[in-house]
């Protein structure tokens, strides 16, 4: 097997079901943990981290993972009255940059039981991001007990674009008789197939084993040993998943197996409907066993799945499985160079905002602390403002990489070195770099920006000149230059104008000076070249 098993909120590595599942520190920086002391808890279920602050936008694990690689998320919930409040807490879950669901495990908690959701996703980068979140219902402290994250293989369900949209779990079952949930080792990817039984229908238990790479899925054998059937001429009618589901597109997985003894006379025919409408036609199942699936298949309310015995058919139909995952649409991507510029400055200021981890942008609602984005398919910065929020640390070069941002606002922090080139910023429009550190010479980029209206360098340890080119023509000449020097300025431009306001280590010479407004000086400057 290839993934991370963490045991959330613990110190120590405890096995379960053969799988070692480790401490979830190394994933995540933020949250606290605690234990919740009930006897005959599993191991897994003993010890949580939980998330109390509550300005933080989202509370991240990431993970180290393949490009363009496929997983299985497990999220596993025990509340235990961990807080006393008796009163489990409703949040959302985020996977990249989409919603995944809303946890609410109050109703598996009043019997006793932990809770767990499952979504199958697709990871074009080198990093995987699984986040819990307040929304509008959350009263107390998210929580997670275990996360499991499972590499998949490429084959599986493969009819589904994965960088579209994600598979998130509805129901996983193999039916037949009351037996134990099947998992690892037995289904090698680590799935969980629930027992489904129905004391009306008659059940049989396979003479043979079907080879699970015979099927797309890979589905484990022994989901495949019993089964519901009926006898001939009759047709079998099935409630399942067994509870309403909202009108939406669902990826939809049954499996079939003759349960005879292998023979050339060990075959049925039958057709498959849902809800009415044609599943397959003709299914031919013999005892290799068949998997018949649809990647977006319309469901709402509950679902009664019909198989009709086939003319010519020697036994009537019979059904061994069955898979349902909600097809949700990916919630966007953040620009790549976005990420990039966002993961240095990350990376080279300490005591970044808590929730500076998983996508900088997405969902919207969840971005991080401080950065504002467009409302797009690739989503991009367009403000950044870490305004007095005690920053140590630099700029990094690749700031300039987030060319839609419009507003930068860094002031009041403990910023030192120097100011990077911004000129592939062209939509600047707002400066903030004020009472920081930063130290020699000032950038005659910033000069330059052609949509700068406010730049603001005052108190830090600047040298050097800034020069502002204006295509003026209420003057001679194409171009103008303002020159200042060893200047801490607040600069205001509009169209073919330079209004300045400044505080100068020295007198500048204007050409001519309209007003005296608030104790600046303030002009239009038109100096020589």
């Amino acid at each position: 097997m290839e993934g991370f098993y963490l045991n959330c909120g613990s110190s120590y590595t405890t096995k379960l079901n053969e799988i070692n599942y480790t401490s979830d520190r190394g994933f995540i920086n933020v949250g606290n943990t605690t234990t919740i002391k009930q006897k005959h808890l599993l191991p897994i279920l003993s010890t949580l981290r939980y998330f109390p602050d509550k300005s933080s936008r989202k509370h991240c694990y990431n993970f180290p993972v393949s490009k363009n690689s496929k997983y299985l998320i497990r999220t596993t919930y025990y509340y235990g009255n961990f807080d006393g409040k008796n009163n489990p807490p409703v949040f959302d879950q985020i996977v990249g940059g989409t919603k995944w669901s809303v946890v609410n495990t109050s109703e598996d908690y009043s019997k006793g039981q932990s809770s767990y959701y499952e979504i199958i996703v697709g990871v074009p980068g080198r990093t995987l991001s699984v986040c819990l979140a307040k929304n509008a219902k959350t009263l107390s402290s998210p929580f997670i007990s275990a996360l499991d994250v499972q590499s998949l293989d490429d084959t599986m369900y493969n009819s589904t674009n994965l960088g579209l949209y994600k598979l998130s779990l509805i129901a996983r079952n193999s039916f037949g008789a009351d037996g134990e949930m099947i998992s690892y080792p037995d289904d090698q990817y680590n799935r969980l197939w629930q027992p489904f039984s129905d004391q009306k229908k008659q059940t049989v238990i396979s003479q043979s084993s079907i080879n699970p790479l015979d099927f797309w899925n890979i589905p484990p054998a022994k989901a495949f040993m019993e089964g519901f059937t009926v006898r001939k001429g009759k047709a079998l009618e099935l409630q399942w998943p067994p509870f309403p589901l909202p009108a939406t597109k669902y990826y939809i997985a049954l499996y079939f197996q003759d349960d005879r003894s292998p023979s050339p006379l060990s075959w049925r025919a039958f057709g498959a409907s849902i809800n009415g409408a044609t599943f397959s036609r003709k299914l031919n199942v013999s005892t290799n066993g068949v998997m018949v699936y649809s990647g977006q298949w319309p469901l709402s309310g509950q679902t009664t799945i019909t198989l009709t015995q086939a003319k010519g058919s020697p036994m009537g139909p019979v059904i061994n499985a069955g898979e349902v995952f909600q097809v949700i649409p990916l919630g966007g991507v953040t620009n790549i160079s976005d990420v990039t510029a966002l993961e240095d400055l990350l990376e080279s200021i300490n005591e970044p905002p808590a929730d500076w981890s998983g996508d900088p942008c997405l969902p919207l609602a969840n971005s991080w602390t401080g950065v504002s984005c467009s409302r797009e398919k690739f989503a991009k910065v367009i403000s950044l403002n870490l305004t007095n929020r005690g920053l140590v640390g630099s700029l990094p070069p690749s700031i300039s990489n987030m060319t839609a941002l419009k507003d930068l606002w860094l002031g009041k922090n403990n910023l030192t070195g120097l100011i990077p080139d911004l000129s592939p910023m062209t939509r600047l429009e707002t400066i903030h770099l004020e009472d920081n550190q930063f130290n020699g010479t000032i950038p005659e980029s910033l000069a330059l920006l052609p949509n700068l209206r406010l730049l603001s360098i005052k108190n830090n340890k600047l040298q050097g000149r800034l020069l502002r080119i204006c295509q003026a023509q209420t003057t001679p000449g194409q171009v103008r230059v303002l020159t200042l020097i060893r200047v801490q300025v607040l600069t205001v431009i509009d169209q073919g104008t330079c209004k300045l306001h400044a505080h100068l280590s020295r007198p500048l010479k204007l050409k001519y000076t309209d007003l005296m407004e608030e104790g600046l000086n303030q002009g239009k400057a038109f100096g020589r070249q």
